[in-house]
């Protein structure tokens, strides 16, 4: 499928003036997971003010705000240290904006991580959920107004969306990480505020794993593009219906972070 990436070229041409390496792996890194950047060799950061495709807006507490190029247990990668959001004021189409550029640079395989909230009883804080599906709840879509083929509505098939090879690499390697991983279902709701003791218990009734304000957007622009997705959502909070304040989140984030990282990284090293 053809579709138009509205990606400048300006962008392109600005990472790729720094960091000629063609991505084989991009990675969005959620509410304090920023620290997987760090991780990145031979490392070369572009602040998200110098490029012009990305939506202008102040970064969120835990994302900074930053593209940052090099290579990841010897791959070629770009890692975007932070998102923008729907609950920004930010467009569905440029909250997928990572996705779109990452296409535009080459890159294979999108890997979209996030803090959520544990929805299902079984999860605790600190697990780490590997997204199997997902459920748009956000009341918008990136594709709308997208030119698809021919110039037509971009008709994306949502099958299959979260690559299940590279599920199963994660599941495989997650003995050894010391976190407790399972599959599951993202729900993706527009925030900024956290959901109510009823909300949570509407979400589980429908089958949700675990729910966040990211993720989606960037997820059906990747499935549209035709990158290999993968998600990992790490459970800031427990399902017990009760608000988190977001220090809370990146403090929680921080505690868990680094080995989720570590696990993330070890697949990486193998696609």
């Amino acid at each position: 499928m053809s579709i138009d990436l509205n990606v400048p070229e300006s962008d392109v041409a600005r990472i790729r003036s720094v960091s000629p390496a063609t991505p084989r792996v991009a990675i969005v890194a959620g509410s304090g997971l920023g620290g997987l950047a760090e991780r990145v060799e031979d490392a070369v950061s572009i602040p998200y003010s110098q490029l012009d495709g990305f939506p202008s807006v102040g970064n969120v507490v835990g994302h900074a705000g930053k593209l940052v190029s090099g290579t990841l247990a010897g791959v070629p990668v770009v890692v975007f240290a932070g998102r923008v959001h729907l609950y920004q004021g930010v467009t569905a189409h440029g909250a997928a904006y990572p996705a779109r550029l990452a296409a535009a640079l080459g890159a294979e395989v999108l890997v979209l991580t996030n803090a959520a909230g544990g929805i299902a009883s079984d999860l605790a804080v600190g697990d780490v959920v590997v997204l199997s599906d997902h459920v748009n709840m956000t009341g918008d879509n990136p594709l709308c107004g997208w030119a698809g083929p021919e110039g037509g509505n971009p008709f994306v098939p949502m099958t299959d969306t979260w690559d299940a090879a590279l599920r199963q690499a994660v599941l495989a390697a997650a003995p050894t990480s010391g976190l407790h991983v399972r599959e599951g279902v993202y729900f993706g709701l527009l925030g900024p505020s956290y959901e109510t003791p009823a909300e949570v218990r509407m979400l589980r009734s429908l089958g949700a794993d675990v729910v966040g304000m990211s993720t989606v957007m960037e997820a059906i622009a990747a499935r549209a593009l035709g990158l290999r997705l993968l998600g990992m959502s790490l459970v800031t909070n427990a399902a017990a219906g009760e608000g988190l304040a977001h220090s809370e989140v990146l403090e929680v984030g921080a505690r868990s972070a680094v080995a989720m990282e570590g696990l993330l990284t070890s697949v990486i090293g193998h696609i």
